[in-house]
């Protein structure tokens, strides 16, 4: 049985002379072929649309995972073929490598970008990755990074009972990242999954239950990493204690609001999309995590809310049980307007305003006798208080307004009548 073929370290010489190779352009032709065959069948399996947050499609097609992982198989199909019929291979010597180099970036930053969308610190890291990436490319083509590996490795020293050089230290690193990329990637593909058509309190559940996969495939990897990377995890046990009294003391606040994250997810006290009052600030609930909460006002601020105050204080949720908000107004009319005659028309004007309910139905009070006139509360049901109330509010107000204008009623304002004493002179003009 022959063993899988092992890719060639070239020296520099080699590396110039294999561009030049009679057999090159057949190689370049083959190559050329691979990535339009992978090319077409990306295009074919994804579809005319790009799937939202998907690590093995791009917006481009090359720019996900599925491309170089093909014409990475493909290449090496076709080398296999090559060397089959006797062809002398040179390009091929630059090309796995670059596709082995080309296919990691892809999959190290697609998992990135999935995982942490809209984070800064993702983007520089990308960089950081795909660059280290292309100067290992270029250090094993010309046949100098083995020779670096080797140096690195003569640097030894004693930790504890082993003996640890920097070449060990760099690819313990390297497997950490590998093993958490991957495990990054298996949560992020289980959250979609997770996720994928919840609305309402399905997606505060299963809200929950991703925030709680990530943070158990998480702690596995990091597990596995430190096992690969070498690491004795009996080790950890010390490391557990520290963290335990941490806990304690300077982190109780982190803990309480992480603790009290999951508490909020599994009760469904509140849910994304509720509308929510807390700590005087009202808006709609847009994102629950396990240790703060996202709170929109309708003005466009977010408050960002730690959770542990959703748990302690008193919370206003104006969705919770039914979305329906009772909002009201005042008016005013003069004492000799007909009231028995005017409440039904009130009633008939409010509930011609577009976002005001007809059941429950609008109602009208006598609410309290004023010093210029009858106060009148309006009382209307809305279901949409995430839009708002000032609008729907005006909308009644001028409902209101143009139907006492039309009917001739008074709308009394504030008068003062002056008396004259008798014998006393009037002011000067």
């Amino acid at each position: 049985m022959s063993s899988a073929p092992v890719i060639p370290v070239l020296t520099l010489d080699e590396f110039l002379s294999a561009l030049t190779h009679p057999s090159a352009l057949i190689e370049g032709a083959v190559v050329l072929a691979c990535l339009a065959l992978a090319w077409v069948l990306v295009r074919v399996v994804r579809g005319p649309t790009v799937p939202e947050r998907s690590i093995w499609y791009g917006r481009r097609i090359v720019d996900g995972v599925l491309f170089p992982v093909l014409a990475l198989g493909l290449a090496y199909l076709a080398r296999r073929a090559l060397l089959g019929w006797g062809v002398p291979l040179a390009m091929f010597k630059i090309v796995l490598p670059v596709l082995i180099s080309f296919a990691s970036i892809r999959l190290s930053v697609r998992v990135l970008t999935v995982a942490f969308p809209g984070s800064r610190l993702m983007r520089v890291v990308e960089r950081t990755i795909s660059w280290l990436a292309w100067l290992a490319v270029v250090g094993w083509i010309t046949g100098v990074l083995p020779e670096i590996l080797n140096e690195l490795d003569d640097i030894r020293w004693k930790l504890g009972n082993s003996v640890v050089s920097v070449r060990s230290l760099l690819e313990g690193a390297l497997s950490v990242g590998v093993v958490m990329v991957i495990t990054l990637w298996i949560s992020a593909a289980l959250e979609t999954q997770l996720l994928k058509g919840a609305t309402g309190d399905q997606l505060s559940l299963r809200m929950a239950g991703a925030n709680l996969i990530r943070t158990l495939l998480t702690f596995i990897g990091l597990l596995l990493a430190m096992s690969s990377a070498g690491i004795d995890l009996s080790a950890l046990s010390v490391l557990g204690g520290a963290v335990g009294v941490g806990l304690g003391f300077g982190l109780q606040k982190l803990a309480s609001n992480y603790v009290s994250g999951f508490v909020i997810l599994a009760e469904r006290s509140v849910r994304i999309g509720d509308t929510v009052q807390v700590d005087g600030f009202e808006g709609r609930i847009t994102k629950i995590t396990t240790r703060y909460t996202v709170i929109r006002a309708l003005n466009g601020r977010e408050a960002i809310v730690p959770n542990e105050l959703l748990i302690t204080q008193r919370v206003e949720n104006c969705s919770l049980a039914d979305p329906k908000v009772l909002v009201s107004t005042v008016v005013q009319v003069g004492y000799g307007t007909d009231l028995d005659a005017l409440f039904p028309q009130l009633i008939e004007a409010v509930s011609s305003v577009r976002r005001v309910l007809a059941d429950p139905k609008p109602g009208v009070q006598l609410s309290n006798f004023a010093a210029d006139g009858l106060e009148l509360t309006l009382t209307f049901w809305i279901i949409d208080p995430e839009n708002g109330m000032g609008g729907v509010r005006s909308e009644v107000n001028l409902a209101v307004w143009r139907l006492l204008n039309r009917l001739g009623v008074e709308i009394p304002f504030p008068q003062r009548v002056v008396q004259m004493l008798p014998g006393a002179e009037p002011p000067a003009a």
